[in-house]
């Protein structure tokens, strides 16, 4: 057994510990069909710069339940991947570089992102690595690298030759800023300082007034809308209104959908100011009068404010009504517009051909899908129920941008028919690799599509892309569901959803048995920490420089699943180092009276030994249960009530004259307690591996390892036990009550623990009456009392 030191130095030991797991290969995943297997569906970072505290938090949480899983039993599969394709990636390397992506070669600027995102995938690596993170490096993807990219073209041609999914020319929600399409998952909501303004159309003479936030839309007026049940207008439904400025009439029309309150009650629907106006388009085929353009501009033809972004056209067009005594009135209102979540900028829906997957046909399906997934926390499961039930849109995967998995296919340049990549190319790039055949038409001439699939159409095969990796390592059972997928909750309506989409048409199962969902770290009340608010200056990788891993894990640990919690370092520092600091001195203690133990010798063990050895099995039982449904902050709780108060403030106190002085007691005595402290320590050791791995490491391996064996703490399992001796727990709260009672007494006596008392007054069930005899050398060394009564009851 090593000597102690003083002082635990958690900057100095946890490279340690990490270099010499790596040596041990003890996270090493290989096949075991003795064991069964807990495959876990790790969320790949995005590879956007750098990573924030409430990454740790998350992160984390998995990773330990990774930790449990392995110490109870299971082979664990836990991969991790880097999700380095997309419009992030695209962003970061603008930034990097300060050229847009749309003025450097695209092979140029693929070059770049690979380069920068590799950069960045690499301190992210460290970083976990650092945490003491227990996956497989060796099963590590990325979702840009060639096996991600085949897959995921693999499922598009799939779904594509299904029907499943589906080329359209139809309008599509689109982000100006970005310049590509977007799904209704990116959407975000912002509410924005706007006017409504009051503006004449006049019908036969008769004005109506339209009150409209988007006035700078007027051009692109194709009818009006008024409720069929407003008496103020039936009579001119059917009738044809002129469009103020631009002087051109079109129809009225009715519908209920037209609030009556709301406004003047005269409704103008102009392609396109929301979805509104776009359902009404779909409903009653109207026309399409083109003002927005991809680039955010207003179209060449549009008079007044051709070539105008949208917000100076609008100022403008206000202008010009006011000007010609046109805007009757304006209103200043605060509304709730839609907004593209990557870069917060107003979402606009205009015509584009685009690739879609179909899930507004398969509703029902999607929901019974999520019901057959267990949910944890379940209420979780209320938010992608509320996601599936309000879809009004098929899951737009294609996007224009130049960073991403290329769509495998090539278009008729005639007939413009798509055709798709042979399974034996992919992944292929249709921009750098000509299609060979010819079109049913007759033509030979083709059209590659310069599009990216969606990321989360590839970050969605994560099961898929882990089977294939899992199949490289070995294991040929089957993979999907998967055990377990842990994700944040503000992407269930993306990843969790898009995944739970591809598990259907592929497979026609779930994806995984269980999610588990963990909550946001708050920078202040309400408030998530994320670069794009300015929160997040204090980064994991100073943090890291600083202070132990194991302390920041300690404090990860520390809240409900599911639940948003603030971080605060003063906080999460005092109580991670008090910890610590009790968790060293404790193992110091319990080590140094072990110096001629022998664990292969069980001795007869004293009432109070047997019961501190019932305590822990209990312990690890109940934090079994509870980290079964990922509660690990609830099981950690647990964890801490019996290492502070039963382990260091109860029974080292009563355990400790027979350990120091074997002469007054008896060598027997102490034999027992001996055993007791060493199964009490190496199990309590044990369940805080998954929590703080480094710490535990390091004790096992000074004092531990020569008694055990294995080569590393994190091989050995939960000590659970068959059942309970619920007489034995009884009896060990009626001596800590004892305790109890012998401590207030002195506390309010002003009296030391040392003092003698004159008497103390024992309550116990009679049946208990042998062992409190066994325990008296105990209950006078601990209590110093001249006299103990017992009080016995049935």
């Amino acid at each position: 057994m090593e000597e102690f030191e003083k002082r635990y130095n958690g900057l100095e030991i946890e490279p340690q510990m990490q270099q010499l797991w790596e040596q041990q290969q003890v996270y090493k995943y290989v096949p075991d069909q003795s064991r069964p297997i807990y495959s876990i569906d790790t969320p790949p970072p995005t590879v956007n710069g750098s990573l924030h505290i409430g990454h740790i938090f998350s992160y984390t949480q998995a990773e330990m339940i990774a930790r449990y899983r392995r110490m109870n039993g299971y082979n664990v599969f836990y991969p991790f991947g880097f999700d380095d394709n997309g419009l992030p990636s695209e962003r970061l390397v603008e930034k990097e570089t300060g050229v847009k992506a749309m003025n450097v070669p695209r092979s140029e600027f693929g070059r770049q992102c690979i380069e920068i995102t590799g950069k960045y995938e690499a301190e992210f690596k460290a970083l976990w690595k650092a945490m003491g993170f227990s996956c497989d490096w060796d099963l590590q993807y990325s979702t840009v690298g060639a096996q991600a990219q085949k897959i995921s073209q693999r499922s598009f041609i799939e779904l594509a030759k299904a029907g499943h999914a589906y080329l359209r020319k139809s309008p599509v929600l689109w982000c100006s800023e970005c310049q590509t399409s977007i799904a209704q998952a990116e959407l975000d909501a912002k509410d924005i300082d706007s006017t409504f303004n009051y503006i004449p159309f006049v019908v036969e003479g008769k004005t109506l007034e339209v009150a409209t936030t988007r006035p700078e839309l007027l051009y692109g007026v194709v009818c009006v809308f008024v409720n069929p049940e407003d008496e103020r207008y039936k009579a001119y439904i059917g009738k044809q209104i002129t469009v103020p400025l631009y002087e051109y009439e079109v129809p009225i029309l009715s519908d209920e959908r037209v609030s009556i309150e709301k406004g003047t009650g005269v409704v103008m629907c102009a392609t396109f100011g929301d979805s509104t106006d776009l359902d009404w388009y779909n409903d009653y085929q109207l026309p399409y009068r083109q003002v927005i353009l991809p680039d955010g501009r207003i179209a060449a033809d549009v008079p007044y404010i051709a070539g105008l972004s949208v917000r100076a056209a609008r100022k403008e067009i206000i202008r010009l009504l006011d000007e010609k005594g046109l805007l009757l009135k304006s209103e200043k209102l605060t509304h709730t517009v839609s907004i593209h979540e990557r870069c917060g900028t107003e979402v606009e829906i205009i015509p584009s051909q685009q690739w879609y997957i179909d899930v507004l046909n398969i509703k029902e399906e999607l929901l019974k899908a999520g019901d057959a997934i267990n949910w944890y926390p379940a209420s979780m499961k209320n938010r992608y129920r509320m996601w599936v039930e309000n879809l009004k849109w098929d899951w737009c995967i294609s996007r224009q941008r130049y960073f991403g998995v290329p769509f495998p296919v090539w278009y008729c340049a005639k007939c413009g028919k798509p055709h798709f990549a042979d399974e034996s190319q992919l992944p292929v790039n249709p921009l750098e690799t000509p299609y060979h055949g010819a079109c049913e038409c007759g033509c030979s001439e083709f059209v590659p599509e310069s599009a990216v699939l969606d990321t989360w159409a590839t970050s969605s095969l994560t099961p898929a892309i882990n089977e294939n990796t899992a199949r490289g390592a070995g294991y040929e059972e089957p993979f999907v569901p998967m055990t377990m997928r842990t994700q944040a909750h503000e992407i269930i309506r993306t990843w969790a959803f898009y995944t739970i989409v591809k598990s259907y048409y592929h497979r026609h199962t779930i994806p995984w048995k269980d999610v588990m969902i963990c909550g946001f770290v708050l920078a202040k009340p309400g408030e998530k920490i994320s670069k794009s608010k300015g929160n997040a200056k204090l980064t994991p990788k100073s943090l890291l420089e600083t202070h132990p891993a194991d302390m920041i894990r300690y404090w990860a640990a520390s809240a409900r699943l599911g639940t948003d919690t603030f971080f605060d370092q003063n906080d999460m520092v005092d109580s991670s180092k008090r910890f610590m600091t009790k968790l060293w001195n404790a193992s110091k203690f319990c080590l140094s009276h072990l110096h001629d133990f022998d664990p292969g010798v069980r001795p007869e063990l004293l009432p109070i030994d047997r019961w501190m050895v019932e305590r822990v099995q209990e312990t690890a039982r109940k934090a079994a249960e509870l980290l079964d449904s990922y509660e690990i902050g609830l099981a950690r709780h647990l964890i801490d009530e019996l290492f502070w108060n039963d382990l260091c403030d109860d029974y080292i106190e009563i355990v400790k004259s027979r350990l120091y002085e074997p002469e007054i007691h008896g060598e027997a005595e102490r034999r027992s307690g001996q055993y007791a402290v060493f199964y009490a320590l190496l199990n309590i050791l044990k369940l805080y591996a998954i929590y703080v791995p480094h710490i535990t490491e390091y004790i096992y391996q000074k004092g531990l390892k020569e008694f055990v064996g294995a080569p590393s703490i994190h091989l050995l399992q939960w000590e659970k036990g068959d059942r309970a001796d619920e007489d034995i727990l009884r009896f060990g709260e009626e001596f800590k009550a004892a305790l109890d009672a012998m401590r207030k007494y002195k506390s309010e006596h002003n009296l030391s623990m040392r003092d003698e008392i004159d008497r103390l007054e024992v309550e116990a069930l009679a049946s208990h009456k042998r062992w409190f005899e066994q325990s008296m050398g105990d209950l006078n060394a601990c209590t110093h009392a001249r006299e103990i009564a017992f009080q016995y009851h049935d």
